[in-house]
């Protein structure tokens, strides 16, 4: 779990999880959009972390390699670290956050 960890804690690498949740098999030409300010290298530095911790999967179409999100690894901490006892806290927790991120963005 340590690699998952690592890999979560770079923005820049949740933003590509996040454009994989988003739409699954995305090439590394289209991840670099993710990160325009990012090179190319440092794009597929951070696909390499990200596959280390087995959050992204890859396979080969034609000559492109396509990448998919794994959300296996992120379950598992959800399992681990959020007992059943401690959800419906939690899920109360993120829906008054939720609430008041709205009414502070529509001046409610």
């Amino acid at each position: 779990m340590d690699e998952v960890f690592k890999a979560l804690a770079d923005e820049g690498r949740r933003a590509l999880l996040d454009a994989l949740r988003s739409r699954d098999g995305q090439t590394l030409n289209e991840l670099c959009e993710v990160l325009p300010d990012m090179t190319r290298f440092g794009v597929m530095k951070h696909l390499h972390v990200l596959e280390e911790a087995r959050l992204v999967v890859t396979e080969r179409s034609g000559r492109s390699k396509l990448h998919y999100l794994n959300p296996v690894p992120i379950r598992e901490i959800h399992d681990r670290w959020i007992s059943q006892y401690a959800e419906p806290f939690v899920t109360g927790l993120l829906a008054l956050r939720d609430q008041a991120e709205h009414n502070a963005r529509t001046g409610a």
